[in-house]
């Protein structure tokens, strides 16, 4: 596998440096575990924006890549979440060619964090001129943290070579997809080059289908594991990383509120690869998370919890929503919710994970 260009490679940091030295930690003193709660939610609003404002999913992607980004630089307490979100969602309709006003991004954004109909916010309102001037004041700063270097590549695409040179199952596809779209609620984007995330996120599909216990990376492989080292012929470096992706994948998942979401059952009791480097769990249960924030709630309904969102896709038993970008319709991947004042989810998806 190549190495990462030297522009991406400025982007890629230790697992080590998002536990102890972004600004959050050093700056802020907020908690590892409390920061990417908030990252993940974050990007749940990003997206929410992003569909709202009906922009293809790649620049939903490269904005979320952004957000991520941003928050290596600067700390969650000086800049909150929801404007970082409207700022590299306003950039990367620019930059992706998709554009739209600077006043209706700033509508999509009222509606969100207010709770009001569009049709309800008025073209001179004095909270959508805030919210304009909120999101162009955030941008500048955004631009400043990304050194105005826009260039980002997803796993997707390496993805997308793996199920085609295998020719998978589309079930097995939607399951790679769903958790590459669900990775991007994760730093990992941050952590490990495209193509090290689209090999954990189809060995971790492979677990769904085949239903073994652990990601095996040591010899010898699962048929399917085999195929993705062989294809882009991993070394023992990039077995370990694939290793530590696979490990913060199934930690954010295990993070959810399992109670309310059987579904994510099989997932969360998988075990990480004996292959993964030792080191402190990252993610906290989000339920004790939400329970012991301290400040008041924010005005108006939550941006949602950090999910796992499907290709991003609806559910099959609702109608596309804001949630997450809709590609498709899905053959039954339920996004994941930890709020209890989310929509309700049906009882029985179509299958499990």
């Amino acid at each position: 596998m190549g190495a990462p260009s030297t522009s991406a490679a400025q982007w890629l940091f230790p697992v080590s440096a998002l536990v102890e030295q972004t600004p959050s930690r050093t700056t802020s003193s907020i908690s590892v575990e409390r920061e990417l709660y908030d990252r993940a939610r974050g990007v749940e609003f990003l997206f929410r924006l992003g569909v709202s404002l009906m922009l293809p999913v790649p620049s939903l992607y490269t904005a979320a890549t952004w957000f991520h980004r941003f928050y290596m630089r600067f700390s969650m307490e000086d800049y909150h979440r929801q404007d970082v979100g409207a700022a590299c969602i306003f950039l990367a309709t620019k930059t992706e060619e998709c554009g739209r006003k600077l006043k209706d991004v700033a509508k999509v954004f009222c509606s969100k964090v207010w709770g009001k109909k569009m049709e309800d916010i008025a073209d001179d309102s004095q909270e959508l001129e805030d919210s304009q001037m909120a999101i162009l004041l955030t941008e500048e700063v955004l631009l400043e943290a990304l050194c105005f270097d826009f260039v980002v590549r997803s796993p997707h695409t390496d993805l997308v070579d793996l199920l085609e040179a295998r020719q998978e199952t589309p079930e097995f596809e939607e399951y790679a997809f769903s958790i590459a779209n669900d990775s991007y609620r994760t730093p990992l984007c941050i952590l490990y080059p495209p193509r090290i995330i689209a090999v954990a996120c189809y060995v971790l599909a492979q677990q769904y289908v085949e239903g073994t216990n652990s990601p095996s990376l040591s010899p010898p492989y699962p048929e399917s594991m085999r195929f993705a080292v062989e294809f882009y012929n991993l070394n023992e470096m990039e077995l370990v990383a694939v290793a530590d992706a696979l490990t913060i994948l199934l930690e954010f998942y295990a993070a959810q509120d399992l109670s309310t979401m059987e579904y994510l059952s099989s997932i969360a009791t998988i075990s990480p690869p004996e292959k993964s480097p030792a080191r402190q769990k990252l993610y906290q249960p989000f339920v004790q998370l939400a329970q012991g924030l301290q400040k008041p709630p924010e005005p108006g309904p939550p941006e949602g919890e950090p999910t796992s969102s499907s290709q991003p896709q609806p559910s099959p038993s609702k109608q596309p929503s804001e949630d997450t970008p809709n590609l498709s319709k899905s053959n039954g991947w339920i996004p994941v919710r930890s709020d209890p004042s989310a929509p309700d989810l049906p009882e029985k998806p179509k299958w499990q994970i």
